[in-house]
């Protein structure tokens, strides 16, 4: 491996890498010698409209500083348009080695407002849309029994966020999505893991300032740029993650975490067993020391400003 070159000669996939922090991981994947497709459609945050320019411009910075990549259009959320983005990889480059699934809209209402459409665009988008390139991605991983996805998932998802759960389902799906590939397919040498970022983009500046508190957090968060997530994605598609599988990582500017995954706990049994009444008088006591807060989100868990 070349010092400074962590992925040179791979080719990799960047889902909505025409902004934010699909376009610095893709950036950094080129620094360090990767061979990258910008797939971007140029959507608004909520997944309407189209334009090229965003991932053209993104192809033309790369370019320009001496290293290869490819523009691509095709959409995430539907299978056989997906397909194209993984055959734009083949055709332009011969291969296909890393896939990022970054791509992502938001349809942001409180639970009890929101709408069918609203559910299914964010679900289409992010959850069925990294299965979708995932998939077309995994049958060539499979047959050179090499290659590696990165999941771009949400503390909104592990944790807990506000009138997101479309955004915070699809985000915890991915976790369980990558999971399952990395049980699936680690007989094909194949590893895929998560990553939940922090940056400011489109996406969090659309978080409205209701409070002096909410406002002095979103200016901290601007201080958090896009770029801060991309080396560890650069990381774990590269070869020197050959041990990396199967986890969650979270980064927050120059902080990166492991994070839990769902383990037991504490238990209790009834040798006779369990009736309604007994879960009230006796699992009810016994376990609720251990309960999650019901309204605990992202900031109750992580209270402090990124470092």
């Amino acid at each position: 491996m070349t010092p400074g070159k962590m992925v040179e000669g791979k080719v990799v996939v960047v889902t909505g890498s025409g902004r934010g922090i699909g376009r610095a991981i893709a950036m950094l994947m080129a620094q360090h010698g990767a061979k990258v497709v910008v797939n971007d459609i140029g959507v608004a945050l909520s997944g309407e409209g189209g334009d090229k320019t965003p991932a053209q411009e993104v192809v033309n910075e790369i370019r320009k500083a001496g290293g290869e990549a490819v523009p691509n259009y095709d959409s995430v959320a539907e299978f056989r348009s997906a397909a194209k983005i993984v055959q734009c990889a083949l055709d332009s480059f011969g291969r296909i080695d890393g896939v990022v699934n970054n791509a992502g809209i938001l349809r942001d209402v409180i639970f009890h407002k929101m709408t069918e459409e609203d559910w299914d665009a964010v679900v289409n988008v992010m959850l069925k849309g990294a299965f979708n390139t995932s998939r077309h991605a995994a049958e060539h991983f499979r047959q050179q029994s090499s290659g590696a996805f990165v999941h771009m998932t949400s503390t909104s998802g592990l944790i807990g966020a506000m009138g997101q759960a479309n955004y915070s389902a699809a985000k915890l799906g991915l976790v369980a999505l990558s999971k399952s590939i990395a049980v699936d397919m680690a007989r094909f040498n194949v590893r895929s893991n998560c990553i939940a970022p922090v940056a400011w983009t489109r996406m969090t500046a659309s978080i409205p300032a209701k409070d002096p508190a909410t406002q002095k957090r979103i200016e901290q968060r601007k201080l958090v740029t896009a770029e801060h997530n991309a080396p560890l994605a650069v990381f774990l598609v590269s070869d020197a993650a050959a041990g990396v599988n199967a986890q969650v990582f979270a980064t927050r500017k120059n902080e990166i975490f492991l994070m839990s995954q769902s383990r037991p706990l504490r238990g209790i049994h009834r040798a006779e067993g369990w009736t309604p009444d007994t879960c009230a008088e006796h699992m009810y006591p016994a376990l609720k020391s251990g309960f999650y807060a019901p309204t605990e989100r992202t900031g109750d868990v992580f209270p402090w400003d990124s470092i």
